[in-house]
């Protein structure tokens, strides 16, 4: 399987609180015994330690990862802003 990204491990905290800056919400933890009731059936993929790695894909394809990283790039407001 050949995966397309930059960067590997970005943590989903720090994706939610970029997330939230971009929409003017802040982030909050919610516990591990609690994630079921609040994000139901998602509570699954969030306690998964699953990451995806574009070695494979680079050495195959000679791909170099240009841009800059998820973090930075939710951080700009891209997805945020209207089409």
């Amino acid at each position: 399987m050949l995966y397309g990204v930059a960067e590997e491990g970005v943590p989903t905290q720090a994706i939610a609180e970029a997330i939230g800056r971009g929409i003017g919400l802040p982030a909050v933890s919610v516990a591990p015994d609690a994630a079921e009731e609040h994000f139901g059936r998602l509570a699954l993929l969030f306690g998964l330690d699953v990451q995806a790695s574009s070695t494979r894909t680079q050495e195959l394809l000679r791909w170099q990862p240009t841009h800059q990283g998820l973090v930075e790039d939710l951080d700009e407001g891209h997805p945020f802003r209207g089409s």
